[in-house]
């Protein structure tokens, strides 16, 4: 699917390029707004479902960075000019993809506007800043996990979940099946979580790890239950939403509960059947 045409392309080169040559980042950032439209506009009906706003996001800014290197000029110092001028998110988010792709190159000088972008009080951009970063802990395994320890101990509860989120085994993170250690030697800082908000993250951090490596989650979530602490039965409660699918008996043994509840599905110890573990719908 095709989606930066060639009338997309001649508009970039035409707005946004002499806007950032002119410095005149206010106006690089409204003609962000407008390409993304067109780009939006670009995808099927049938399949806005699947791609949408974060796509043509990551379509822009994979394309305005090959243009700023294309171009020689500062990449680094447009894209954080642009971020800090930014009053939307679809803009500020194209700034961090650029910013993203910049730091595959030198990681240090983007690390605080990932940050800041954490802290963001917009969710959304909170959420495209932790969907960039991941690129980075791909390049960058032991150096970013240096700096997620460090930005775990934060008393800001948006860097903590910032943290969770970028450790999501989501299709950049896919290699965390084979090296589960690396998110989980981060994650176990969180495992008391006092905050709902990043301790919802941690559990569902470990709900979608259970997807794939459900033996090391059990083994995860045992030692969550055992240390006896509220807030990691919490976490270990919430981690077990997939695996109560397959194995209810073992996830009710696990947490000791007759009855797994979440949302509107319950899952009751006296309607399994046999010896399979397996229950009646509700």
């Amino acid at each position: 699917m095709k989606i930066l045409t060639d009338e997309v392309e001649t508009k970039i080169r035409n707005t946004i390029v002499p806007s950032i040559s002119q410095q005149r980042y206010d106006l690089a950032v409204e003609h962000i707004t407008s390409v993304l439209d067109d780009l939006y506009a670009n995808i099927p009906d049938r399949k806005r479902n699947s791609y949408g706003i974060v796509y043509t996001i990551k379509v822009l800014s994979k394309y305005l960075f090959s243009k700023l290197v294309e171009m020689d000029v500062a990449a680094f110092e447009i894209a954080s000019n642009m971020f800090a001028t930014s009053d939307d998110f679809r803009s500020a988010g194209v700034s961090l993809g650029v910013l993203s792709f910049y730091g595959l190159l030198d990681y240090r000088r983007v690390l605080p506007l990932f940050e800041s972008a954490a802290d963001s009080s917009d969710w959304k951009i909170r959420e495209l800043a932790h969907m960039f970063f991941r690129k980075l802990i791909r390049k960058y395994p032991e150096e970013m996990k240096e700096y997620l320890l460090q930005l775990v101990e934060s008393e800001n509860l948006d860097i903590r979940r910032f943290v969770s989120e970028t450790l999501r085994p989501v299709q950049e993170n896919r290699w965390f099946y084979e090296s589960p250690e690396y998110p989980l030697s981060i994650l176990r800082n969180l495992f008391r979580e006092s905050s709902p908000y990043p301790r919802t993250s941690v559990g569902n951090n470990l709900s979608d790890l259970s997807k794939h490596i459900p033996e090391v989650v059990f083994d995860i979530l045992a030692e969550l239950v055992e240390n006896g602490d509220g807030n990691s039965y919490w976490i270990a409660y919430r981690a077990c939403r997939n695996l109560v699918k397959k194995d209810p008996v073992r996830v009710m043994d696990l947490l000791g509960v007759d009855a797994y509840r979440h949302k509107k599905r319950v899952y009751a110890r006296s309607d399994c059947q046999g010896d399979q573990g397996k229950v009646d719908p509700p």
